[in-house]
């Protein structure tokens, strides 16, 4: 209850700072040397939030035969994301945490695994993507065409695999020395260990981890529809809306509150997780 009443209070302070740099600020920013340091503030590039909320109740195309308002459409695309963006913390949920599993069991691995693991997270996101996209377009899975959203979910994926690999790898080793002294003592197997010593003592950083991997997931997904071009999702309604931006601000972020919204369900989600592994919050050495 706490974290959904102070997510309502982050929220609603947004709106106030944004409607109060509105009132206050310049329309057409602030300068300083010809150089500007404060955004313009006019209704073509921030429109009033209850413009943007008035939007979503609109038609998204006026005169059409099938009526589809704009709130619907927001919806709809952050939907196919979301879906999206839990395949691929999914696949890199468990490739992260095999990774992790394998650098704690072996040191040599860790040490020769954990600087590339690092490394691959410097490379820009806007790069990765035209490539997983021709990679996937010369494969077949079981003898299916490589589909244009199976590159986001691997894209959304190496995103997500990064915060659970290096989380895991330090609740896993977060044992104190002695307790794995005690459990050597009593002959217990390295497995034996890992289920009830290392696992329960991983939850209290795997659970933040996974939480960082969902918001990723979904920024990964949402850059990987806009690189791409794939179709359905609250990315490509980004790239729309903007086109008209110029007419229309407001409808581009009303697709950008979808996109926010997106990325508070996916850690909501995760904070379910959270309260069924509660019992071991205090598991940390």
């Amino acid at each position: 209850m706490r974290t959904a009443v102070s997510a309502v209070v982050a929220f609603a302070l947004l709106v106030g700072l944004w409607e109060l740099a509105k009132a206050v600020l310049p329309d057409a920013g602030v300068s300083i040397g010809g150089t500007r340091v404060l955004p313009r503030t006019d209704d073509a590039a921030m429109p009033h939030v209850w413009t943007v909320l008035a939007r979503l109740g609109e038609p998204e195309v006026a005169g059409a035969a099938a009526q589809r308002t704009v709130g619907e459409a927001v919806a709809s695309g952050a939907l196919f994301t979301l879906g999206l963006a839990l395949g691929g913390l999914l696949i890199g949920g468990v490739l992260g945490a095999l990774l992790a599993l394998g650098m704690a069991r072996f040191g040599l691995l860790e040490r020769a695994l954990l600087p590339w693991v690092v490394l691959s997270q410097t490379v820009p996101l806007i790069a990765i993507a035209p490539l997983v996209a021709g990679w996937g377009g010369k494969i077949a899975v079981f003898g299916q065409p490589w589909q244009p959203w199976a590159s986001v979910m691997v894209i959304s994926s190496y995103l997500a695999f990064f915060p659970i690999a290096v989380g895991a790898l330090r609740g896993l080793t977060s044992p104190r020395r002695a307790d794995l002294e005690l459990f050597r003592s009593l002959a217990c197997g390295w497995w034996t260990t890992l289920l009830r010593l290392r696992l329960p003592a991983a939850v209290p950083h795997l659970v933040p981890a996974v939480r960082l991997a969902a918001a990723a997931a979904v920024v990964g997904a949402i850059v990987a529809e806009i690189s791409t071009g794939t179709r359905g999702g609250v990315g490509r309604l980004i790239i729309e809306y903007a086109q008209s931006a110029t007419g229309d601000p407001s409808r581009m972020y009303t697709a950008i509150l979808g996109a926010a919204v997106l990325g508070l369900v996916a850690a909501g989600a995760v904070g379910l997780l959270d309260v069924v592994l509660r019992r071991y919050r205090g598991n940390v050495a």
